[in-house]
């Protein structure tokens, strides 16, 4: 008796007693089980997603005007690659080293600029009263970040 309740346990001496060893193997047992529910659960939606895909498929006189629109789609682009494998305007070695190292020189000269400019800016901006921003404002400086331009990696 509980005040003006009853309360009514199991006789627990008729369970056997479980020492500490079998209730974590238990435990781990329980959470094994419940990844592989999980997991059977996630395979499950899987396959009734693929049952709706399947299910709403093309009918058999769509899906073959379907392939034979695939096919004439196939062929342009064969012809297509064929006709630039034909081409003899390609561009030879030598000249697209030479587009490379021109490419290299003149990012190595926008480097040196803007550290140069940067540099310059710097030294005026030591003594101007003003922030860096209202400065560039009023000589129209326009900085790479301005536009997101970012210098090419080598």
């Amino acid at each position: 008796m509980y005040g003006k309740q009853k309360i009514y346990f199991a006789d627990q001496d008729q369970f056997d007693t479980v020492n500490d060893a079998d209730l974590q193997s238990l435990d781990a047992k329980i959470v094994t089980l419940t990844a592989k529910v999980q997991s059977l659960q996630q395979s499950c939606r899987q396959m009734e997603a693929e049952l709706k895909e399947l299910s709403s498929a093309l009918t058999t006189p769509e899906m073959q005007k379907e392939i034979q629109e695939l096919k004439k789609e196939c062929a342009g682009y064969t012809e297509r690659l064929k006709n630039i494998k034909a081409a003899t305007n390609h561009v030879t070695p030598e000249e697209k080293e030479q587009v490379y190292r021109e490419k290299q020189k003149y990012c190595k000269e926008w480097r040196k600029r803007k550290r140069m400019a940067t540099e310059l800016c710097d030294a005026i901006l030591e003594g101007y009263p003003k922030s860096k921003k209202q400065f560039f404002e009023e000589v129209g400086i326009e900085t790479d970040e301005d536009y997101n331009v970012k210098l090419p990696d080598p």
